[in-house]
């Protein structure tokens, strides 16, 4: 046994690599090694004798098993060695600047605009993108010669040969979600309606797919004076001044009487719009009081109840706040544009704390 210790030992002490030291464990310790074929041995040995070369064949085993860790320990750290002195990293270069998200001026514009009607009370209503007939035209008294119901006008689903279905579009507003909201929750009601919305139209203030708000707010007393009032602290909060100028200008829309579109007063001093100041006036959104054959589509009786409605695009006064002269780029995917026009992911948008950056 000292004749074997002292043949392994020297020679796991003098390998050179990982290969020559596994042919050694191989010969040693291996199934047919020579210290395994010692241990075949004990099972013909007398008692005596194998208490005796039992422990001895046992620790000499685990003697060998260990030189071999240590050395395989010492080559890989030799390796190591060796591979830092041959490889080397110029910790002087300039790192990569970091790249983060941004969030999109519509999402955050959204967030601001639901952060507003939320202090005031509304809820956030939402419906699907593909209407029926019904709910996107008929439940809101808009008549079947209306223009807005024109193929030119509208997208319209296909549908087969022979499908008795009402037809469906993209809605073309989130009006129809005002007519779901009223049947599924009744008056009292106050809600807002964000969401896409789908015209066929394209040019440097239209495109076909952009994004639309409206709210819908029903009880027994509600005049055109609550509209005004919810407009106008709608409008100083969301352009963040103190003081806003307001002008209701009589209008026509099928599914509110009285209508009326409203300006707000403002300046366009150095191109830059300034609201609640100046001698010029901006469209900025619809409003009126819900027409009674709206209210009965939504299963509210119109003789107990009343209410208005308004309808802004979240694109439009997005571009007007943050000085985006183009509406198709919200939609053109540009990282400049993104990296340029975006938010970070914690500036959250709250009354308290300030609307935007």
């Amino acid at each position: 046994m000292n004749d074997l210790r002292d043949k392994y030992l020297t020679a796991i002490a003098g390998a050179r690599d990982e290969a020559a030291l596994e042919d050694l464990r191989v010969q040693a310790v291996g199934k047919k090694g020579e210290i395994s074929l010692q241990m075949r041995e004990l099972g013909r040995m007398t008692p005596e004798e194998r208490q005796v070369a039992g422990p001895l064949l046992n620790a000499l085993k685990d003697e060998i098993n260990s030189a071999l860790a240590a050395r395989k320990a010492a080559l890989s750290d030799a390796a190591l060695d060796e591979r830092l002195r041959s490889e080397w990293l110029d910790v002087t270069l300039p790192a990569r600047p970091r790249r983060t998200g941004t969030i999109h001026p519509v999402s955050q514009v959204t967030e601001e605009v639901t952060a507003i009607f939320a202090d005031m009370g509304f809820a956030v209503a939402e419906g699907p993108q593909i209407e029926s007939d019904w709910y996107n035209f008929d439940a809101l008294n808009i008549p079947g010669h209306h223009p807005a119901r024109a193929e030119m006008d509208t997208f319209y689903t296909h549908r087969a040969t022979g499908d008795e279905r009402p037809p469906h579009v993209l809605r073309t507003h989130t009006s129809p979600v005002q007519i779901r909201a009223m049947q599924a929750q009744g008056a009292p009601l106050r809600v807002i309606a964000p969401g896409r919305v789908y015209r066929a139209d394209y040019d440097q203030t239209h495109t076909p797919m952009f994004h639309q708000v409206e709210g819908l707010a029903i009880d027994r007393d509600i005049s055109m004076a609550n509209l005004k009032w919810v407009l106008e602290e709608f409008v100083k909060a969301f352009f963040e001044v103190d003081n806003v100028d307001l002008r209701f200008r009589a209008s026509h829309f099928p599914f509110t009487e009285p209508s009326a579109e409203v300006d707000i007063r403002c300046s366009w001093e150095g191109g830059t719009l300034k609201v609640g100041e100046g001698d010029d006036w901006l469209e900025i959104l619809g409003s009126g009081m819900v027409h009674p054959h709206v209210l009965k589509a939504g299963n509210i009786d119109p003789n107990e109840w009343q209410g208005f409605a308004f309808g802004m695009g979240i694109d439009r006064i997005a571009m007007l706040k943050y000085g985006i002269p183009d509406l198709r780029a919200f939609f053109d995917s540009d990282l400049r544009w993104l990296r340029h026009y975006g938010f970070t992911a914690l500036d959250v948008p709250t009354l308290h704390g300030g609307l935007s950056r």
